[in-house]
């Protein structure tokens, strides 16, 4: 009767001791797998932050409203650089000043980056799944100005940590929540993750 007793004991402890662990290994678990997969995520963002800033220099001011059209114009337009010889801010400037353009093929700077314009779109773990872009211009104090946002939920990349339950370890996680750069209601291509 004793050894069963103590063996009914001994089962009790180490189902107690998994439980325990198990409790401590989950969160743990978690923070690392979110913290994770948002830096993969974090960092495919400011890659097409970047080649939004390239198309807007290309473009003159404007953002790509759509990945096709990005890739359309980096892959086939030119940045422009122009160097003055000469202060052309300088009221005593008795010289001429001469401006000098060169062209450089937008492509050339992006391969050289080791950036692939196909995969651009997809979002890390999305299993497919794109991020989503909308351009537009807006009137911001007085001044017609090119806004962009891109963004996903975080639920497009948690995969099994996309469950709200696992809010109850961290308070600020919310999968249901945006992650991305951009604001449409003004000029501002910061992305939320930095604030």
């Amino acid at each position: 009767m004793r050894l069963v007793i103590n063996l009914v004991l001994v089962l009790i402890i180490a189902l107690l001791g998994y439980m325990l662990v198990h409790s401590i290994e989950e969160p743990i678990k978690f923070k690392a797998e979110k913290d994770r997969r948002e830096n993969v995520v974090v960092d495919k963002l400011l890659t097409i932050r970047k080649m939004q800033e390239f198309y807007r220099d290309i473009t003159g001011g404007s953002f790509a409203p759509t990945f096709d059209t990005l890739k359309h114009v980096l892959e086939t337009q030119n940045f422009r650089e122009i160097k003055a010889t000469g202060d052309p801010d300088d009221p005593n400037n008795t010289e001429a000043v001469v401006y000098d353009t060169t062209y450089t093929a937008a492509i050339d700077t992006i391969m050289a980056m080791g950036i692939s314009l196909d995969s651009l779109r997809f979002v890390p773990f999305g299993n497919g799944a794109e991020f989503k872009v909308v351009a537009d211009t807006l009137t911001y104090q007085s001044t017609l100005v090119n806004v962009v946002q891109v963004n996903t939920p975080r639920t497009v990349f948690m995969g099994d940590y996309a469950d709200p339950r696992f809010a109850q370890y961290d308070n600020s996680y919310n999968p249901n929540s945006l992650i991305g750069f951009g604001d449409l209601t003004k000029p501002n291509l910061s992305g939320n993750w930095e604030r």
